[in-house]
């Protein structure tokens, strides 16, 4: 029991693991997203409902959005984007590694005639040989993703992206990081039964790295026939770090806001959006 608890709590490198399948491919736990997803009234998995409306309007108008506007949505989730920036008369493309999502994203589209083109894959992974005049990835989708993985988006972004489109993205900032602690907690069936039908014990560990200024969140999910860990990693930036690795990685920052409705930048806001465009 005492080499399994110092398991449990033992603090990984940054971005040793990756398992974005737990959360995204597992039938439960994928369900169990679509539904936070699908919950207007909560910031959790996407936006509340009246953010989300006023996001789509500031998009429409800043990027002068129109019929033959084209847009990728990179974590598109069950299209609350999507769906209406397409009733906006956007050409829309989503991409999301949730079969769930997808499929109810799909449903949506076929209930309102909107002709919109959903790709069940990982992002990391998508290919097309479509160009697009924007480019989205929101709900802080970029800092769960490693060093590594962030330069392949860039990079897919760079390919993907028309001589003058853009790229719209938020990030959790520094304030983010320095409001969470560190904390060892465990529960029966935590998050109500959020991670498995069956009862469960969940482990939950926060580490902060102070020196990458990333948060894990390590799940240790321990069932009565298994045992599995799940992390979410966060990459904190600041206005400067986060406008270091777009330049790096041959992209030009045009605007930088607080939120992805076009909020005035505010050195104490917990995220940062970005509007970048290749330089």
């Amino acid at each position: 029991m005492f080499k399994e608890l110092k398991e449990i709590n033992s603090r990984p490198a940054p971005f040793q693991f990756y398992t974005a399948g737990e959360l995204w491919t597992n039938e439960h736990t994928s369900k169990k997203m679509l539904e936070y997803h699908l919950n207007e009234s909560v910031d959790v998995s996407s936006r509340n409902k009246r953010f989300i409306e006023q996001s789509v309007e500031w998009i429409v108008s800043h990027f002068g959005v129109d019929k033959n506007t084209k847009i990728a949505d990179f974590g598109c989730g069950p299209g609350l984007y999507t769906t209406r920036l397409a009733e906006r008369g956007a050409i829309v493309t989503g991409i999301d590694f949730s079969e769930n999502s997808i499929k109810y994203a799909k449903q949506v589209a076929a209930e309102k005639g909107l002709s919109i083109d959903y790709v069940l894959t990982n992002y990391l992974n998508y290919e097309t040989t479509n160009q697009f005049d924007l480019i989205t990835m929101i709900m802080c989708d970029f800092s769960v993703l490693s060093p590594e993985q962030r330069k392949t988006m860039l990079l897919k972004f760079k390919s993907l992206l028309k001589p003058e489109g853009s790229v719209l993205l938020d990030v959790y900032s520094l304030n983010n990081f320095c409001q969470r602690e560190e904390s060892a907690t465990y529960e029966l069936n935590q998050l109500n039964g959020f991670w498995s039908p069956e009862d469960y014990y969940c482990f939950v560990n926060t580490f902060k790295y102070e020196k990458e200024k990333v948060i894990l969140d390590k799940y240790s999910i321990i069932e009565e026939s298994r045992k599995r860990v799940v992390y979410n990693w966060l990459q904190c930036y600041s206005k400067d770090t986060l406008t270091n690795e777009f330049e790096e990685n041959g992209f030009k920052v045009k605007e930088i806001y607080s939120d992805v409705a076009g909020k005035a930048f505010d050195a104490e806001s917990t995220e940062i959006a970005i509007v970048a465009e290749i330089s």
